[in-house]
């Protein structure tokens, strides 16, 4: 009977790990972390903008932030833990993507990117805003990126 025992629980405690590892289960992360696109996916999940090429027609769901980076960026990793952790807190009303501008050169070209990062708020109506930069400090830059958040892209009026 004990040994049955041991058997049943060793069976339950892999089972557990087992389902705890898979993706999608539980409170993981890895579902709401920016999305890195590509031309072709940009073209699907924001603007088409080779079939739409004079008008803005939002293609998303839900409003979003892209965040045109590079790797050799200091300002852009900084602006990457931040834009992680926003993308946690606001999992299911906002989508965020990041564009690798020496990756996808054709996407920095079509919004002028010359600075970065840069960062596209693209609300579910209305147009687009663009910043650029980030602020002195990781708190001034989260702050700021929130205020961004809740007035362009959720449609909240500042506390005056």
């Amino acid at each position: 009977m004990k040994k049955i025992f041991v058997i049943v629980a060793l069976v339950a405690f892999v089972a557990q790990g087992v389902m705890a590892a898979v993706p999608g289960n539980g409170k993981g992360d890895a579902d709401v972390q920016p999305v890195k696109l590509t031309k072709a996916m940009f073209l699907q999940k924001v603007m088409n903008y080779e079939k739409n090429p004079n008008e803005w027609k939002y293609e998303g769901s839900k409003p979003c932030i892209i965040d045109f980076y590079a790797d050799w960026c200091g300002p852009c990793k900084q602006a990457s833990p931040i834009l992680d952790e926003l993308a946690k807190k606001y999992a299911g009303k906002v989508q965020f993507y990041k564009v690798d501008t020496q990756v996808e050169q054709e996407l920095a070209a079509v919004f002028g990117i010359r600075g970065i990062p840069a960062f596209l708020w693209v609300p579910m109506d209305g147009k687009p805003t663009m910043t650029s930069g980030i602020a002195r400090s990781k708190e001034e830059t989260k702050a700021m990126f929130e205020k961004l958040i809740n007035q362009i892209l959720l449609g909240n009026k500042p506390a005056e």
